[in-house]
Protein backbone atom coordinates (compact mmCIF):
# COMPACT_ATOMS: atom_id res chain seq x y z
CA UNK A 1 0.00 0.00 0.00
CA UNK A 2 1.13 3.97 -1.03
CA UNK A 3 1.22 5.33 2.06
CA UNK A 4 1.81 8.23 0.15
CA UNK A 5 -2.06 8.46 -0.07
CA UNK A 6 -1.66 9.18 3.76
CA UNK A 7 0.70 11.58 4.24
CA UNK A 8 0.23 13.46 1.13
CA UNK A 9 -3.78 14.17 2.29
CA UNK A 10 -2.44 15.52 6.30
CA UNK A 11 -2.18 12.00 7.84
CA UNK A 12 0.65 11.99 10.36
CA UNK A 13 1.71 7.81 9.54
CA UNK A 14 5.16 8.47 11.33
CA UNK A 15 3.01 9.58 14.27
CA UNK A 16 0.56 6.74 14.42
CA UNK A 17 3.14 3.95 13.54
CA UNK A 18 5.28 5.49 17.02
CA UNK A 19 1.10 4.90 18.63
CA UNK A 20 0.57 1.91 17.67
CA UNK A 21 3.85 0.11 16.70
CA UNK A 22 3.98 -1.27 13.24
CA UNK A 23 2.51 -0.34 9.56
CA UNK A 24 0.42 -4.03 9.98
CA UNK A 25 -1.50 -2.70 13.13
CA UNK A 26 -1.56 0.77 11.90
CA UNK A 27 -3.85 -0.94 8.72
CA UNK A 28 -6.12 -2.63 11.01
CA UNK A 29 -7.01 -0.14 13.16
CA UNK A 30 -7.50 2.17 10.17
CA UNK A 31 -10.07 -0.94 9.04
CA UNK A 32 -11.72 -0.70 12.09
CA UNK A 33 -12.22 2.76 11.94
CA UNK A 34 -13.51 2.57 8.86
CA UNK A 35 -15.85 -0.29 9.75
CA UNK A 36 -17.17 1.46 12.05
CA UNK A 37 -17.55 5.29 11.20
CA UNK A 38 -21.33 5.55 9.44
CA UNK A 39 -22.31 3.93 12.57
CA UNK A 40 -20.71 6.68 14.45
CA UNK A 41 -21.48 9.01 12.18
CA UNK A 42 -25.47 8.57 12.89
CA UNK A 43 -24.84 8.43 16.39
CA UNK A 44 -22.95 11.52 16.29
CA UNK A 45 -26.43 12.99 14.37
CA UNK A 46 -28.85 10.98 16.75
CA UNK A 47 -27.18 12.25 19.68
CA UNK A 48 -27.07 16.07 18.51
CA UNK A 49 -31.02 16.23 17.52
CA UNK A 50 -31.72 14.60 20.87
CA UNK A 51 -29.71 16.86 22.73
CA UNK A 52 -27.88 14.13 24.27
CA UNK A 53 -24.74 15.98 25.63
CA UNK A 54 -22.99 13.24 27.42
CA UNK A 55 -22.85 10.53 24.26
CA UNK A 56 -21.99 13.38 22.23
CA UNK A 57 -19.06 14.42 24.21
CA UNK A 58 -18.32 10.25 24.69
CA UNK A 59 -18.28 9.45 21.08
CA UNK A 60 -16.56 13.06 20.36
CA UNK A 61 -13.74 11.66 22.45
CA UNK A 62 -13.89 8.28 21.07
CA UNK A 63 -13.24 9.88 17.51
CA UNK A 64 -10.50 12.01 18.92
CA UNK A 65 -8.39 8.98 20.39
CA UNK A 66 -8.99 6.94 16.70
CA UNK A 67 -7.21 10.63 15.47
CA UNK A 68 -4.40 10.60 17.44
CA UNK A 69 -3.84 6.82 16.84
CA UNK A 70 -4.34 7.32 13.36
CA UNK A 71 -2.35 10.92 12.65
CA UNK A 72 -6.05 12.54 11.68
CA UNK A 73 -4.08 15.40 13.16
CA UNK A 74 -6.91 18.45 11.61
CA UNK A 75 -9.52 15.75 13.10
CA UNK A 76 -7.74 15.42 16.51
CA UNK A 77 -8.47 19.44 17.39
CA UNK A 78 -12.80 19.37 15.84
CA UNK A 79 -13.20 15.86 17.85
CA UNK A 80 -11.42 17.66 20.95
CA UNK A 81 -13.47 21.09 20.43
CA UNK A 82 -16.89 18.90 19.94
CA UNK A 83 -15.89 16.38 22.70
CA UNK A 84 -15.68 19.44 25.05
CA UNK A 85 -18.89 21.31 23.89
CA UNK A 86 -20.77 17.71 24.64
CA UNK A 87 -19.27 17.43 28.11
CA UNK A 88 -20.35 21.57 28.72
CA UNK A 89 -23.75 20.59 27.36
CA UNK A 90 -22.85 23.79 24.42
CA UNK A 91 -26.03 22.96 22.10
CA UNK A 92 -24.87 26.24 20.21
CA UNK A 93 -21.20 24.99 19.64
CA UNK A 94 -22.53 21.65 18.70
CA UNK A 95 -24.96 23.10 16.18
CA UNK A 96 -22.96 25.22 14.48
CA UNK A 97 -19.85 23.35 14.24
CA UNK A 98 -21.60 19.57 13.71
CA UNK A 99 -21.60 19.90 9.80
CA UNK A 100 -17.56 20.80 10.02
CA UNK A 101 -16.94 17.85 12.15
CA UNK A 102 -18.53 15.64 9.83
CA UNK A 103 -16.90 16.92 7.01
CA UNK A 104 -13.61 16.11 8.45
CA UNK A 105 -14.71 12.83 9.44
CA UNK A 106 -15.92 12.27 5.94
CA UNK A 107 -12.48 13.19 4.87
CA UNK A 108 -10.74 11.10 6.46
CA UNK A 109 -12.93 8.15 5.68
CA UNK A 110 -12.44 8.40 1.78
CA UNK A 111 -8.86 8.93 2.68
CA UNK A 112 -8.54 5.93 4.61
CA UNK A 113 -11.05 3.76 1.93
CA UNK A 114 -8.57 4.97 -1.09
CA UNK A 115 -5.73 3.92 1.27
CA UNK A 116 -6.72 0.38 1.88
CA UNK A 117 -8.68 0.32 -1.64
CA UNK A 118 -11.71 0.14 -0.47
Amino acid sequence: MDTSILTNNGVDVNRGIELLGDMEFYNETLGEFLNNIDTNKNKLLEYRNNDDFENYGILSHSIKSDAKYLGFVSLIDIALANEMAGKESNKDFIQSNFGAFIAEINKFEEIGKKYLGR
